[in-house]
């Protein structure tokens, strides 16, 4: 059986826990500021903390102008990182503490490495700001001009220069390289050289004074260096009890990783402050690989660097987890951003359409309509695409296709729409073609049986997908495709004469999930009119069933989530697989933080309260099985001949042409195989 601390363990699924900290200063005063920052050392290590990074100059303070050439501060900061060396001993955490130092001659300021009483290293400061508040050059040497690569601080000895990353030697993937303040604010920071050589991990020590607006451009600054660098990026600025002479600090600190904020501190706050979060270091070494330009860049551009080797062991157990994951990796859960997402992915898939009947020189479109919520966000796109086009709507034949399993729901909720949006509407049964096949190949239902087996239900799909084809035949037309993105990763369509071809898809970059807000968007919207929203909101409501085997009444006899699995669970589980490629039981670790808890974290707008599900770990566990059986064992066939479509979404792409280009005889058996090693069933 899995261990249940390893699943649950932050390191054992490829997390660091990092930490910048905020002590209060007393300026000039070396004693004063090691007793600070050996508290908010000890605090990040009982955090579970792997690294800890403290302001520039942290151990003097920063505005100290010609103190800085003063003996006592001097020889007392020397003091100071002596006693911080010596209280590490016991300690888990990486730490960087700032210090003005004296080496052969020169001043620099540096970033002393320590970890379990050893001084690692000494990085100093390469570009001094020499304009208006800034006078760093009256005291201090860059970097660049160092002419030692080895340093000693009160005794002891370590390497020296711009070029050193720090290495755990049992945690691989954690490499940590350090730049000073000002060094992100130049065209080209060190951290950039430090990146393209390995470093995954990235220490701003900065004091940064505060002005107005300030704190938007730190924040552009580390966003875009995490970024290019796909990285993490630590900064850390000096707060309450600097200097105010002339200048006023706010304490901002904060964590990203690859341009995505984990977290910052308060600003302004008069307590110290200890800020942490959880950085996933598979991922950064998976966008690393994926990414080839950036090896590229480092081929030309990078510079050899020292690395440092040290021993972090992390500790074990269940630490919690200090990040936020999303319920849903393909919709927002910010209004405004839902908002811009919705207006982009429904452009994207009409200005795709529109190109495609441009170039091909069809003027109509051809589009089964079922009632349900792909079809309806297939033809939304292209009633939109027809007036971008300045074509009318009736150019748009849409046909239902009622068959022996289709609710009066779903048939009404059909017509409305075509009505609502003047397309050109028909009904053809399907009924007497599928009689007929099925009675052509000797199926028991010939006889009266009610067997619904595969074939019974494909003969439906089949007839249906013949009728549009011999329709755009006959019409001059092209017919759009409506499948999305979670049925083909799930290969629930119908190969070939079915659902999974047409001349065109525009869902086929687009999760279950999201089509979800789509077409609530739209209806927010109104731009179809008022008689329209109120019937997308009605389908919004409709159990998704591909209405293939009759049911009780207007119950449906099949609910595809209890066959696929829940989409939700599923639209997750396919994008960390698709996107960034993790394994198994990290995506199960990733699930079960995310669903376990309906009260805890964000939900996407308009999601009422009676939709808003939670999952234990063995349902997790169960549908990303059946994920990954479908995904890799049975369904990449269907991927690998699936028709042209616009690419939506980051991650968002199945096309053998784009995204994902996989065998179709694959197996899926390492993939269960990891999921049953490392994955418990209960917790």
């Amino acid at each position: 059986m899995p261990e249940t601390g390893r699943f649950s363990n932050i390191y054992a699924q490829g997390f660091a826990r990092v930490a910048t900290a905020t002590p209060r200063v007393l300026v000039g005063d070396p004693a004063a500021n090691l007793a600070a920052t050996v508290e908010m050392a000890a605090r990040a290590h009982e955090a579970g903390a792997a690294l800890v990074v403290f302001p520039e100059l942290g151990l003097t303070g920063y505005a100290i102008d010609d103190l800085l050439q003063q003996e006592v501060v001097l020889s007392g900061a020397e003091r100071a990182a002596a006693g911080l060396i010596e209280s590490s001993e016991a300690w888990t955490p990486l730490l960087f503490a700032g210090l003005p130092l004296r080496v052969a001659g020169r001043l620099y300021n540096v970033a002393a490495a320590i970890h379990r009483g050893r001084l690692l290293g000494i990085v100093p400061k390469t570009y001094l700001p020499n304009y208006r508040e800034f006078y760093e050059r009256r005291h201090f040497t860059s970097g660049a001009e160092a002419t030692t690569d080895s340093a000693t601080i009160a005794g002891h000895e370590a390497a020296f220069g711009t070029d050193l990353i720090f290495t755990a030697e049992d945690f691989p993937d954690m490499k940590v390289g350090v730049e000073i303040c000002e060094d992100v604010w130049v065209p080209v920071p060190p951290s950039a050289a430090a990146a393209m050589a390995g470093a995954t991990v990235i220490a701003n020590l900065s004091a940064s004074n505060v002005t107005v607006g300030k704190s938007d451009y730190r924040h552009a600054l580390c966003r875009a260096q995490s970024a290019r660098g796909f990285c993490a990026y630590l900064y850390s600025a000096a707060g309450h009890g600097e200097s105010t002479t002339d200048l006023a600090w706010d304490g901002h600190a904060m964590i990203y990783e690859n341009g995505a904020l984990m977290g910052e501190t308060k600003r302004f706050a008069d307590a110290p402050e200890l800020l942490t979060a959880d950085i996933d270091l598979d991922v950064l070494a998976q966008e690393r690989l994926r990414h080839g330009s950036f090896n590229d860049c480092a081929a030309l551009e990078g510079r050899a660097f020292r690395l440092i080797p040290f021993r972090l062991d992390p500790p074990g157990g269940d630490l919690g987890f200090h990040r936020a994951v999303d319920r849903f990796p393909y919709v927002p859960d910010d209004d405004a951003k839902l908002d811009e997402l919705c207006f982009e992915a429904y452009n994207i898939q009409v200005a795709g359409l529109v190109k495609r009947l441009e170039a091909s020189g069809i003027e109509r479109v051809v589009i089964g309509i079922s009632g349900g919520l792909d079809s309806t966000q297939a033809l939304l796109v292209a009633a939109q695409a027809m007036d971008r086009l300045g074509r009318p709507r009736t150019d748009i034949l849409a046909y239902t296709l009622p068959g022996f399993a289709t609710s009066t729901a779903t048939k009404t909720a059909a017509w409305d729409l075509m009505r609502a949006l003047g397309v050109t509407a028909e009904e053809i049964s399907i009924d007497a073609a599928s009689r007929q096949m099925l009675a052509d190949i000797a199926h028991p239902h010939r006889e009266g049986a009610s067997v619904h087996d595969v074939t019974y239900e494909n003969v439906q799909a089949g007839a249906r997908t013949s009728l549009l084809f011999r329709l755009a035949n006959l019409k001059g037309g092209l017919v759009l495709g409506t499948g999305d993105l979670s049925e083909l990763a799930l290969g629930w369509c119908t190969y070939g004469v079915g659902d999974q071809m047409s001349h065109y898809n525009v869902n086929g970059s687009v999760s279950k999930t999201l089509i979800q807000h789509l077409i609530r968007w739209v209806a927010a919207s109104d731009r179809f009119g008022e008689t329209a929203s109120a019937v997308l909101l009605r389908i919004l409501d409709t159990e998704i069933s591909p209405e293939l085997v009759p049911g009780d009444g207007e119950t449906p006899g099949q609910k595809t989530e209890e066959i696929v699995g829940p989409y939700e669970l599923q639209d997750f589980n396919l994008f960390w697989v698709s996107r960034h490629g993790l394994r198994p039981s990290k995506i199960a670790f990733l699930a079960w933080h995310a669903w376990r808890d309906r009260e805890a974290g964000a939900w996407p707008p308009h999601m009422r309260a009676e939709k808003r599900n939670e999952y234990d770990l063995a349902t997790i566990r169960k549908w990303l099985r059946a994920f990954l059986w479908r995904f890799f064992q049975t369904s990449q066939f269907k991927r690998s001949a699936m028709p042209n479509g616009p690419k939506v979404a980051s991650g968002g792409s199945l096309s053998p042409r784009g995204d994902w280009r996989a065998p179709s005889d694959g197996v899926a058996a390492p993939w269960i195989a990891e999921l049953e090693e490392n994955c418990p069933e209960e917790i």
